[in-house]
């Protein structure tokens, strides 16, 4: 089973993502399921996590109700308010919906960097980790402090960092992100995503050479047991095809690991991780 853990869709007359705007010509369409089967299939790629895109219940609920009706969709990672009082409720009931694999904070666009750490937020991630329910972690290196405070008060939490933590690949600098990385894998319920990373190198002249010794320190720090490859597609296409990313990171990690590990990377650790149901 070959999965791809991180894409997206979206659908503009929802109307809910501030963050894409007409200016941004390549992202300011719809993009459904129809578009990216063909990319699938190019790479023989099985199955996919689709991972919210907007910060609301609504986009949740019309992810899982694409994912319904489309077998390739293995699970939604979603959107709740982790800072609600209502949050065990609004949880419990998206738990219902089978494909319901995930929750993810927009921690990235949030005013406060320490966000994640308020009591409430703490408690309502604990009711996850209670759960072992995946949570999906999108920040970039300034959260990573509080991210390592968060998992020192919720040691047994069940997350993974989106996008290797969105290093700064096109200036190639790699502390304090090197260090804090390798703090956050000390913790054996964490993994990370290898996915996110072309849009973090230089759009217009990315090299192989710029991303391979980010993934190497990933891959090192984790293991290939816990690492996952996401296309980020579509928003990988403002720099690269799905091809393109899918070959590039192939072509990092096959001299590296062995077929097994491969397998693992590019499918097995994202099954476990999501306990993602038997494909029907």
């Amino acid at each position: 089973m070959r999965i791809d853990a991180h894409q997206h869709f979206w659908k503009l007359c929802r109307g809910d993502y501030a963050w894409l705007q007409p200016d941004n010509v390549r992202l300011y369409r719809d993009f459904l399921p129809d578009d990216v089967l063909p990319h699938l299939a190019a790479r023989g790629i099985d199955q996919t996590i689709v991972v919210q895109a907007a910060p609301t219940v609504a986009e949740t609920e019309f992810l899982l109700e694409l994912a319904s009706h489309q077998p390739f969709i293995a699970g939604v990672v979603g959107w709740l308010d982790l800072a609600s009082r209502e949050f065990e409720a609004s949880y419990h009931r998206l738990c219902q919906f089978e494909k319901f694999v995930g929750v993810r904070p927009m921690l990235q666009d949030l005013q406060e960097d320490d966000w994640v750490l308020q009591d409430v937020v703490i408690e309502n991630i604990s009711l996850l980790a209670k759960d072992s329910f995946p949570i999906d972690l999108l920040v970039v290196p300034r959260h990573l402090p509080y991210v390592r405070e968060l998992l020192q008060r919720v040691p047994t939490l069940r997350a993974v960092i989106d996008h290797l933590a969105k290093p700064p690949i096109k200036d190639q600098v790699f502390e304090p992100w090197r260090g804090d990385m390798a703090e956050i894998a000390k913790y054996p319920f964490v993994m990370c995503k290898l996915s996110g990373m072309v849009t973090e190198a230089d759009p217009m002249a990315w090299r192989l050479d710029d991303l391979r010794p980010y993934v190497f320190e990933i891959v090192s720090k984790f293991g290939p047991k816990r690492v996952m490859f996401g296309s980020d597609w579509p928003v990988c296409t403002e720099v690269a095809s799905y091809e393109e990313v899918y070959d590039a990171l192939t072509a990092i990690l096959r001299p590296r690991l062995s077929d097994e590990q491969m397998r693992s990377v590019f499918g097995e650790n994202a099954k476990e991780f999501y306990r993602l149901a038997p494909l029907r």
